[in-house]
């Protein structure tokens, strides 16, 4: 308890009061558009608590609202997606957490951002219901490269978007499915965070904060989510990936230059 307190005495109230409405904002967001909530964030997180800060605690943050999510969706969700994904994803944490201990690599933010964009020309801004054909076995290999991209860059949702699109997810389903992956994801993320020291101090309040955040945005989401077409859900995941990966690229040049 005294170490809680102590925890609470170190957060600044104007930044946590920030982080909570922009997790909320975000995740309300990321429900109606398939994810890519914690990639609007990171721009805030770099600002309010730091580059090196920014990936652990927006994992932690968004690993605390994953719950609620799941519980709103559990019907919903392909487990046999997450059996080829999450055994890999949780392998893929541990190596992203030593590779982002060891090295700064987010020179990969532009690779992602490119195929992030490029998804508005596969999918010929939404009409297109598939872009390429998608087997049950690449969630492995994609399991392995996301999480390790991801706990290094802190949000990679949206580059899961087009291969649950290519499956037939739709949705419901996706956003089910994608929740669930990420879930098992998280908790060995979170774990290697610790491992390896990257989480400290009043940053583990911020993550909560944020957490509480991303839970009461999935929950006002899912109330719109319910009342849009397949189409109009689709152009907003296609919306929100090419802004994603704007962001990524911009974010990456800002640091070069």
């Amino acid at each position: 308890m005294e170490f809680l307190l102590h925890l609470i005495n170190q957060a600044d109230l104007g930044i946590s009061l920030l982080i909570f409405i922009f997790g909320l904002a975000a995740f309300i967001l990321s429900t109606i558009s398939g994810g890519g909530g914690a990639l609007v964030l990171v721009p805030v997180l770099n600002w309010t608590l730091g580059l090196s800060n920014t990936a652990p605690v927006l994992n932690l943050g968004v690993f605390l609202g994953r719950p609620a999510r799941l519980i709103i969706f559990w019907k919903h969700i392909n487990w046999k997606v997450c059996l080829y994904y999450a055994p890999a994803a949780i392998g893929g944490a541990y190596l992203g957490a030593w590779l982002f201990f060891q090295f700064r690599l987010e020179w990969l933010q532009i690779l992602v951002g490119l195929f992030l964009i490029s998804t508005i020309w596969q999918y010929r801004f939404g009409k297109k219901e598939r872009s390429f054909t998608m087997r049950l076995w690449y969630f492995v290999p994609l399991g392995i490269l996301v999480s390790v991209f991801g706990t290094i860059i802190g949000a990679m949702g949206p580059v899961l978007n087009p291969f649950y699109l290519n499956l037939g997810l739709d949705k419901e389903e996706l956003i089910a499915t994608k929740t669930a992956n990420s879930f098992l994801m998280g908790l060995s993320q979170i774990g290697s965070y610790t491992f390896f020291g990257l989480l400290k101090d009043e940053y583990w309040i911020y993550g909560l904060i944020l957490g509480v955040g991303a839970s009461l945005g999935s929950i006002v989401g899912k109330r719109f989510l319910s009342d849009m077409s397949s189409t109009s859900f689709r152009r907003w995941v296609i919306a929100l990936m090419v802004i994603s990966g704007g962001m990524l690229i911009f974010k990456q040049l800002q640091a070069l230059l």
